[in-house]
């Protein structure tokens, strides 16, 4: 669903520098390629997220060491 928005976004974009001047239009027409970058499903190696690290069963010892308050 959030793909369908960015690529309609880019769409109603494009339409609108084309009424734009030529400074405008450019900008708008970098501002389309970039919605519909964020449209596209990720298929790049480089685009894919970091997995989250895993979660701690204990807290680190760090936690406990050092004066404690009540």
């Amino acid at each position: 669903m959030e793909q369908e928005f960015y690529l309609g976004l880019a769409q109603r974009v494009r339409v609108i520098a084309e009424r734009a001047d030529p400074f405008t239009r450019r900008r708008l027409l970098d501002l389309a390629k970039r919605y519909d970058a964020k449209g596209r499903p990720a298929s790049r190696s480089g685009a894919t997220e970091r997995p989250l690290p895993t979660p701690r069963t204990t807290p680190p010892a760090s936690i406990f060491s050092g004066p404690g308050e009540a």
